[in-house]
C-alpha cells in the first residue's frame, strides 16, 4: 500500500550501492530497530531515522523499552529545531493513540515534517491505518511500505500476537549427525561445543518466554537465564514457563532460584507450590492443552517464545502445529541407533513428513546451526 498527500518528493538518489535513498535509509532504521532485539518486549522493535531536503542524516533514534519513548520521538528530541520540512524513514507506523506515551503522529506534526516514509503498517488493531490517516490529514506525505519483508523480519512475535493472538514459537534441539539427542540412559551433556551453547545465549535474550517440560527439570535441572557477559551485566530475564501437568516440579529445583519469574501450567490445581505462579491450564488427555498455553502466553504480553524441552513436549508442540521455527545445532558425531531421537513424531507415510525451509545455515565453533521455518500445511494425521 502507498499513498501521497500534499508536500514535496524526498531526495531518492541512488546510494553507492545501488539501493535508492528510501531503501538506504530505511536499511539503516532497521539497522537501529536491532538495537532493541532483547529489550522492547512486549512492544516491537522499531527504528527511524530523520533527513533533511538536502539528504543529509539529521537525527536517528530507536525503540528501547516499554515506557519509554518511541523511536520517532527518541529522533526528533535527538534532532531539536532541525526536523521542519524534514523526511522521516520509520520502520514501523507511527502509532496515534495514548498509551505509556503520547501519540507518536502528533510529534510529528508539531515537529512540522514533511513527510513519512514507513517500512509496513502497524498490525496493532489499535493503530493499523489510523496513524498514516492521521498524519495524511494534517498535509504530511506519506509513502511506503518500503523494504517491507525486511522491516516484517525484525518483529515475528509482535505480528503473530497481534494477527493471530498467539506468540512465534521457536523450537530449539541440539542432536548429534544421525539426529539424536541423548543416549539411551538419557545422557546428553554435551552434545553440542561451547560455541553453540553460548549462542543459545541470543536466542534466549530475545525470547519473552522459555518453554521446558518437568522431564527436562527433574533430568537435567536447567537454570533457562540469560548469563552471557557478552548480553550485558543484568539481562532482561525471559519468563520461565515449565509444563507440569501433574505438578512434580520439586521446591529445590534451580530455575526457581534464578532471576526472573517461574510460571507452572498444570492441571493439577489442587497441589499448592510455593516459588512458582501457576497457571491451571485445560487439558488434552491429562496432559497440557499447549494450543491454550501459548495463547495465555500471548495475553501476557509475550511476543516470542522458545521452546527448550526433550523430544516428548518438543514433538507434542510440532504435532499440534504450534512450532513457526525450529532452531537445530547439529554436532560432527555420531550417537547410534538405540539413542534417543529429535522428536517424538509417530509417523508411518511419506505425505505425513512436517515440510521445512532452510532459513539460515553456518558452522557455530565446531557445529553447525541451522535455522528452518516450518512450513504450514493441512495439519497431519499423526499415529
Amino acid at each position: 500500500m502507498s499513498g501521497a498527500a500534499s508536500g514535496r518528493a524526498s531526495p531518492r538518489r541512488a546510494s553507492s550501492d545501488g539501493a535508492t535513498s528510501d531503501e538506504y535509509w530505511m536499511t539503516r532504521a532497521c539497522e537501529l530497530a536491532l538495537l532493541g532485539l532483547n529489550t522492547t518486549t512486549p512492544n516491537p522493535r522499531v527504528g527511524c531515522v530523520i533527513v533533511n531536503a538536502s539528504g543529509d542524516l539529521i537525527a536517528e533514534g530507536w525503540h528501547r523499552k516499554a515506557g519509554g519513548v518511541h523511536a520517532e520521538v527518541d529522533a526528533l528530541q535527538q534532532a531539536g529545531a532541525d526536523t521542519r520540512g524534514a523526511s522521516v524513514y520509520v520502520t514501523l507506523e507511527p502509532c496515534n493513540h495514548q498509551g505509556r506515551t503520547g501519540p507518536c503522529t502528533e510529534a510529528l506534526i508539531a515537529a512540522g515534517v514533511s513527510e513519512v516514509i514507513y517500512g509496513m503498517e502497524d498490525p496493532n488493531p489499535l493503530v493499523s491505518g489510523r496513524g498514516l490517516a492521521r498524519l495524511r490529514a494534517a498535509g504530511i506525505t506519506v509513502r511506503g511500505p518500503v523494504l517491507e519483508e525486511q522491516v516484517r523480519a525484525l518483529n515475528p512475535g509482535f505480528i503473530r500476537r497481534m494477527t493471530s493472538e498467539r506468540p512465534w514459537v521457536r523450537c530449539k534441539m541440539a542432536m548429534s549427525l544421525d539426529g539424536r539427542t541423548a543416549m539411551a540412559s538419557g545422557e546428553s551433556f554435551w552434545i553440542t561445543g561451547e560455541a553453540a551453547r553460548a549462542d543459545v545465549q541470543h536466542w534466549r535474550a530475545r525470547s519473552c518466554a522459555i518453554v521446558t517440560g518437568i522431564g527436562t527439570v527433574l533430568h537435567d535441572d536447567p537454570a533457562l537465564t540469560v548469563r552471557d557477559p557478552a548480553l550485558g551485566e543484568d539481562p532482561r530475564q525471559p519468563l520461565r514457563v515449565v509444563v507440569d501437568s501433574r505438578l512434580r516440579l520439586p521446591p529445590e529445583a534451580r530455575l526457581l532460584r534464578m532471576a526472573g519469574d517461574t510460571i507452572v501450567a498444570t492441571c493439577a490445581l489442587n497441589r499448592p507450590h510455593l516459588g512458582a505462579e501457576i497457571w491451571g491450564m485445560p487439558s488434552v488427555a491429562g496432559a497440557v492443552d499447549l494450543d491454550a498455553l501459548v495463547h495465555k502466553l500471548a495475553k501476557r504480553g509475550c511476543n516470542e517464545v522458545l521452546v527448550e524441552a526433550g523430544p516428548g513436549l518438543s514433538g507434542t508442540f510440532l504435532r499440534a502445529g504450534l512450532v513457526d521455527e525450529l532452531i537445530i545445532y547439529m554436532a560432527p558425531k555420531l550417537l547410534g541407533s538405540s539413542a534417543r531421537p529429535l522428536f517424538d513424531l509417530p509417523l508411518d507415510f511419506m505425505t505425513q513428513a512436517v515440510q521445512l525451509e532452510i532459513t539460515d545455515a553456518r558452522p557455530i565453533g565446531a557445529d553447525w546451526r541451522y535455522v528452518m521455518r516450518v512450513v504450514p500445511t493441512a495439519p497431519p494425521t499423526f499415529g
